[in-house]
């Protein structure tokens, strides 16, 4: 087992600060929209931005990381506090999209590099990767009462699963993990900042709508 910090020592806490702030920050933006307290700020800050990888890691068996390095909860609380301290039309307009594509495209990346650390096979690391990089807005969706980001067919996952199956395949052909890293996240957010500039989706099962009209007709 290599212990994460071997797998790329330079860029990997940067990765995993980078997501962690702009995912800290949608989740405090979600409470303050809403007129919300400092207090819920912060939580919904620290559990938009450590809920991924805390899943991660207690699916990989590895120490839940917030939990031993002080400085996730820092950011998160942080984050939390400027948003709070700064007036609303600072975080207006499609700038948080933008960042929140970076962080997602990192956060896939540094999850991925994680679980292949601790020995997990490629495919389930790739997947860790997805996990890591959605889980906490998916938290932060139903804690807000929104409609779920896995419930749209926004590109959203499938630009984090990219960008973690892009590095873990890399890294399998012998592509050094600080290369693998890089090209990986640029994959993510490439796809991401796509569909965010030309409004993408995927599309959406029509199956059931086609069924229903079949019985209809026939009735």
């Amino acid at each position: 087992m290599l212990p994460p910090s071997v797998l790329f020592p330079t860029l990997g806490p940067w990765f995993d600060l980078a997501g962690l702030a702009v995912f800290a920050a949608s989740g405090a933006l979600a409470a303050a929209k809403r007129g919300q307290t400092m207090v819920t700020l912060a939580f919904f800050a620290l559990i938009t931005g450590v809920g991924g990888g805390t899943l991660r890691d207690l699916l990989i068996g590895a120490p839940v990381f917030w939990v031993h390095d002080s400085r996730a909860a820092g950011v998160c609380l942080g984050v939390a506090f400027v948003i709070w301290a700064t007036p609303e039309r600072w975080w207006k307009g499609a700038a948080l999209d933008w960042f929140d594509a970076v962080g997602l495209a990192a956060y896939a990346v540094f999850g991925a590099a994680k679980a292949l650390g601790y020995g997990i096979p490629p495919l389930p690391a790739a997947l860790m990767g997805v996990v890591t990089a959605c889980v906490g807005g998916i938290i932060r969706d139903v804690l807000a009462g929104e409609p779920s980001i896995i419930m749209r067919p926004e590109i959203y996952v499938t630009a984090a699963a990219l960008a973690s199956a892009s590095y873990v395949t890399l890294v399998l052909l012998g592509v050094p993990v600080a290369i693998a890293a890089v090209v990986g996240a640029l994959a993510g957010f490439a796809l991401r900042a796509i569909a965010l500039r030309y409004h993408l989706a995927l599309p959406a099962y029509r199956g059931r709508d086609s069924g229903l009209g079949s019985a209809a007709d026939d009735a």
